[in-house]
Formats: structure tokens, C-alpha cells, sequence
């Protein structure tokens, strides 16, 4: 009876929720066709609030016991078919596969995969919602939904008929739903599919993308876990949990009032207190703002994939440098250090699991995705991994080849990946290779980067130089900075370290990431103006302009950057400039010094110790500016730019 009860209120469910009228459609469809399944398949969508407001028992056995109450509707279903003469070549209960699509689950934490927790309950067969981002998928390959069988024996009645129906559930693998060694249960002879009555299928593989977010109701079936994350496996796709920081805290309100009568300082003192864990405050500024920059640059936001915004570093400090990376990256999500023994792009592998013949790994990058895969020191890489990354760079996508024959398919695959991340990296400039084969013809202001292919340096969008000669350096203050943490490891340091903590970073991060900005006509002509005038000057008869088109994509996303670490939704002039030293500075490593000239600390000429030396920064970068549109003016011929009255 009780069972009748909950047939009862499912089909008052699929009355009101409107799904009857649905299934009465999709027979429709079916009996149009006039072809004879072994197994008709139909979707179910349930909404559990109002199924558990209808009849408590039917919404707890959707919930916990999903399985039968699939056949519950399996039985309601069939009776409508047989009532309504909905599809007549079906004749069996069993040809009828009902999948219940669920629309939410109780927002209580029994219903959530808690992948922080283990173990892990994947046996109870029953419905759990998970978030996580795909770092492996199949091929898109068909499985059997359903098969029909028949008895060997001709004698037997069940050699007819649609007696043995095999239909794939949840976490089923190929091999359980389509086998040789069926016995007829009336005479014991074996079981022989009839292969024309086979129903394929195509899950999540073909909907879902390799890098990307998703929330799933599903029932879990596979665990697997590692030191450093624990994944769960469900229908060939592969997930992890990322951390999402949202908010600002009062400190850095206050600050921004504090700085709102200067374009400029606010992000000075950002870079200046920046990582103070790792470098004493006013050390390494200029590295600290390029980075902070970068993060805030990164963002699944644009589609058009032209915001990202790599750093290359050149420096004789590699463990300090490598620290401080490190630090930054962890302060958003889906920051990535690359280990070296790993892949930073798509691999193909044999899948293990599911029905697919073939496994695509993310690899490092695209699990990056609108966030900073950091790969380390470049020489740690092989030269064809670094001819890779330059085509990466360059096209902001990744095509994996698949070989039919190595992998037991007909037929070659291609599948192409949008590569969503910012790449930092950095060189050793102390390195024995580098000390032994060094130029000694370099230009004015050049950097010798001769270890490093010279279209690989290009495709950085900043080179920065940090070494003991550089001003952002400052070799006394590091000694004294690492005997003191040697003292107290776990101490603040700096009264910074205690106003703006590591969560306050975060949280500024989290939030200017997440700004939608746009130019002012003021500073898209500046940039404009920037790039044409320095096209000209960088443009000789033998290799002609040393500036690719993508200059200018850097030269926006370095603007647009600096506007969003100041929390703003307009890029002005102001970010322009800074922009164009960055990029200028970065220009001069890679090729020498020219007419424009720019001194390797233009963006920060003095150590902030007080209000004073920002006041006085404010005014050397207002030179600058003068500079900068003196020097468009002179070289960009047919670019206007506003005076500053206008």
C-alpha cells in the first residue's frame, strides 16, 4: 500500500509540475519515429521542495533512495503509456528508463560532498551536491543507455520478447551493462545481445568544458584522493574544490578615503606594504606592483581572452623571487605553481575509468583558468616545452592531437583548449650557463637575455629587472628582514603586516578583479598615441617594427589594471602613464634605450618613508606625463591628445 501511495502522488506530482505533459510529448516523438527500442529513455525533472510538500515519503525516497524511486515513476509511466496508447511498439515496463533530474538539494551539509572531510560516503547510492572545477575528461564517446537480450536457445519462449533488458545506471562501466556470459534464467543457455536494438547515449563529457566551475546533483561513485586534494570522479570527469575570498576590509576603505586626492598613491602603498611576510616593506616595489597588477588582471570575465598579463623576471635573487611569487599566487584562486615533473599543458592518456578510450589531463595551465599558473625558473624547462609555451602565449590556446591508432580508434581527434591564465616565470642571472656566455655588445639599458629564445622574451608581456644593481634591491634591508624572521618565524614583523593582513589582500584582490572597466577617451588616446610613436621609433629596414600587435593588447590590460587596483571602473591618464613606464621600462630591457627615456625606478624614483615622498612621486610622475605626451606629439604623427585643460 505504501508503495501504491507513492505511485499515487508521483503522478499528482508529474500532473502539477507539468512533467506528464512532457512525457506525453517525448512518447509522442518516439511513437512517430515507428522503430521498436529495447529502452525508451525519458528525463525527469523533480523539484524536491514541492515533491516533499506533496507526499513526505515519495520526497524522501527521491532524495535517499533515488534508485527505486526512479522505478517508482518507471511504473506511473508505464501505466500512462498503456492508458494512452502513447507508444505502441512498447511492450515491457522494463524498455521504459526514467533518470530523474533533480533542480536543487536541501541547502543542509549532508547533501554537499564535503571533499575536506573523509572518509568519503560514495556507497549510500544516493544524491549529493558538489562544486569543484574539471581537471580531466574523456573523449566524447558513446556508452549503451540500453540493450536488449535474448535467450540462444530458440526453443525457449524467451527467445522472444523483451524479457532481458540491460539498462546503464549510475557509475556502471560499459562491461557491466554489455557482457557474453548472460544465462536465460528458464533454460540456463546463454544470453545473445540484439545488436540492432542497442540504445547509445552521450552524458556530461559533450556539455561540460576542461578548466571550468561547475555545481552537480549526482550520485558519486569513485574517490580518489592525494596529499593535496581529493577528487571525485562521476561519468569520465575529473573535479577539485577552489577557494573563493569575496569582501574588503575597513583598513583598505579607510586607505582608499586617505589617497583619494592622488591617482597614484594608493597603489604605491599597496606595492610598498605588499608581501611583507616575504620582503620588508619598500623593497621590491616595483616587482610587488606589477604582480599585484597581474592578479587583479586575471579573471574569467573576458571571453575575449585579452586581459592576461605574463611577467617575466631576470634576477640574481632566485629564492627570494621564487618566494614571493609563490606567496602572491596563493592569494587568489586557482593560483598554480607548476611543479617541473608535472604538465603545464594538456596531456592525452588511456582512461582508466568510464567508457572512454581516452583521457585529456588539464595540465597546469588550464587549471589556472582566470587566475596565475606560475612555472617557475625557465631554465628548468626543455626546449620544446618552452617552444610550446611561446605558441601558447601567442594564441592563447592549446590543440591536443589524439592518434587513432595508438588509442584503438578509427579515426584521428583534435581538441582545441582556450588558455585562460597569466604565466609568470622568472631567470637566474647568476647562473653558471648565463656567466659563461654573456654579451658584451649589448645596447644602453639592455639586458642580455641571450639564454632565452628571443620570441619567448617577446611574448612576456613585462620584463623585469631585479638583481643587486637594480632599485629594487635593496640588499641591507633583506639581511636584516631574514635574521629576524630567523629570531621570531611566526612574528609580524612590521606595523603593516598587523593594519593590512594577508585576508585584507585577499579580499581587495577578490573584489577589484571582479570590477568591469572602461576607457576614457583621454587615456585610450594616450595609449594609442604611446604605441604608434613607439612603433616608429623601434622600426628598422632589416627586422622593421620591434612591436607585435600585441604590444598594444598589454599595453590596455597594464592601463586597465592599474585602474582596477585602485578600485575604479574607469581607466584616465593617469593609469595610461603608468601603463606606458611599465611597458617602456620593459621595452628598454629587451632592446636598449631610445629618444623616449625612462629610468628603471620611473615608477618609483623614491623610497615612500612618509606623505613626503609620496607628494613627491606625484610630482616626478606628473613630469612624466608631460614627457609622454611631448614625446606622442613628436613622434605620433596623426594621433591627438587632450592638453590638460581639455
Amino acid at each position: 500500500m505504501s508503495t501504491l501511495k507513492m505511485k499515487e502522488a508521483a503522478l499528482i506530482y508529474l500532473d502539477k509540475s507539468g512533467g506528464l505533459q512532457k512525457f506525453i510529448d517525448d512518447c509522442k516523438y518516439y511513437n512517430d519515429l515507428k522503430q521498436s527500442y529495447a529502452v525508451y529513455r525519458f528525463n525527469i525533472l523533480i523539484n524536491p521542495s514541492d515533491v516533499v510538500e506533496l507526499d513526505t515519503e515519495l520526497g524522501n525516497h527521491i532524495l535517499h533512495q533515488p534508485l527505486e524511486a526512479s522505478q517508482v515513476f518507471q511504473s506511473v509511466c508505464f501505466i500512462a503509456v498503456k492508458t494512452l496508447s502513447l507508444i505502441g511498439q512498447l511492450q515491457t515496463e522494463n524498455q521504459i528508463n526514467i533518470v530523474l533530474k533533480l533542480t536543487h538539494l536541501p541547502p543542509l551539509p549532508s547533501y554537499s560532498l564535503d571533499f575536506c572531510e573523509f572518509p568519503l560516503d560514495y556507497t549510500s547510492q544516493r544524491f549529493y551536491m558538489m562544486q569543484g572545477i574539471v581537471i580531466a575528461m574523456t573523449t566524447v564517446t558513446k556508452y549503451t543507455q540500453g540493450a536488449r537480450f535474448l535467450c540462444s536457445d530458440e526453443a525457449c519462449p524467451l527467445s522472444k520478447g523483451f524479457q532481458y533488458i540491460r539498462v546503464h545506471v549510475p557509475g556502471a562501466t560499459e562491461s557491466a551493462t554489455i557482457r557474453n556470459d548472460f544465462l536465460c534464467n528458464l533454460c540456463s543457455s546463454s544470453l545473445q545481445e540484439d545488436r540492432k536494438f542497442r540504445v547509445l547515449g552521450d552524458e556530461l563529457v559533450n556539455k561540460m568544458n576542461i578548466g571550468n566551475e561547475y555545481k552537480i546533483i549526482g550520485i558519486p561513485t569513485c574517490v580518489k584522493t592525494s596529499q593535496t586534494s581529493v577528487c571525485i570522479e562521476t561519468n569520465s570527469i575529473t573535479f577539485y574544490n577552489p577557494k573563493v575570498p569575496s569582501g574588503i576590509s575597513d583598513s583598505f576603505r579607510c586607505l582608499l578615503s586617505l589617497t583619494s586626492s592622488s591617482c597614484w598613491k594608493f597603489t604605491a602603498i599597496l606595492a610598498n606594504i605588499f608581501a611583507s611576510q616575504i620582503v620588508p616593506p619598500g623593497t621590491y616595489n616595483l616587482l610587488k606592483l606589477c604582480l599585484l597588477m597581474s592578479l587583479v588582471q586575471t579573471s574569467v570575465r573576458n571571453k575575449e581572452l585579452e586581459d592576461s598579463l605574463d611577467i617575466l623576471i631576470i634576477t640574481s635573487d632566485t629564492l627570494l623571487v621564487d618566494r614571493l611569487l609563490n606567496f602572491s599566487i596563493n592569494l587568489v584562486p586557482r593560483g598554480i605553481r607548476h611543479p617541473v615533473s608535472a604538465e603545464i599543458f594538456p596531456t592525452v592518456s588511456r582512461n582508466k575509468y568510464g567508457t572512454g578510450a581516452v583521457s585529456v589531463q588539464a595540465g597546469s595551465a588550464l587549471l589556472a583558468k582566470g587566475s596565475i599558473c606560475f612555472i617557475g625558473d625557465l631554465a628548468s624547462h626543455k626546449k620544446d616545452k618552452l617552444e610550446q609555451l611561446q605558441s601558447v602565449m601567442e594564441s592563447r590556446s592549446i590543440t591536443v592531437y589524439i592518434s587513432g591508432k595508438k588509442f584503438g580508434d578509427d579515426i584521428d581527434q583534435q581538441m582545441t583548449f582556450p588558455v585562460q591564465c597569466s604565466f609568470w616565470s622568472f631567470v637566474d642571472l647568476d647562473s653558471s650557463s648565463r656567466r659563461n656566455t654573456q654579451k658584451t655588445n649589448t645596447l644602453i639599458g639592455q639586458m642580455d637575455c641571450s639564454l632565452i629564445p628571443a620570441n619567448l622574451v617577446e611574448a612576456f608581456g613585462l620584463l623585469i629587472n631585479c638583481n643587486e644593481s637594480s632599485p629594487c634591491h635593496p640588499f641591507l634591508s633583506n639581511v636584516q628582514h631574514t635574521l629576524k624572521k630567523a629570531i621570531d618565524p611566526e612574528g609580524l614583523l612590521y606595523v603593516a603586516s598587523k593594519q593590512f593582513t594577508t585576508e585584507d589582500f585577499e579580499k581587495l584582490l577578490a573584489f577589484a578583479k571582479n570590477l568591469n572597466v572602461e576607457f576614457s577617451l583621454e587615456a585610450e588616446r594616450m595609449i594609442h598615441g604611446y604605441y604608434l610613436a613607439s612603433r616608429r621609433i623601434r622600426t628598422d629596414s632589416i627586422c622593421g617594427s620591434k612591436l607585435s600587435s600585441s604590444a598594444l593588447k598589454y599595453l590596455v590590460s597594464l592601463s586597465e589594471a592599474h585602474a582596477r587596483l585602485n578600485l575604479r571602473t574607469k581607466v584616465i591618464k593617469e593609469d595610461a602613464l603608468i601603463a606606458a613606464l611599465l611597458f617602456e621600462t620593459s621595452l628598454t630591457l629587451k632592446y636598449g634605450t631610445t629618444v623616449f627615456r625612462v629610468a628603471p625606478n620611473a615608477v618609483f624614483p623614491f623610497e615612500l618613508y612618509n606623505e613626503e615622498y609620496l607628494e613627491k612621486r606625484d610630482i616626478y610622475l606628473t613630469q612624466c606625463q608631460q614627457q609622454l605626451l611631448q614625446f606622442i606629439a613628436t613622434y605620433g604623427p596623426g594621433t591627438t591628445i587632450f592638453a590638460s585643460d581639455e
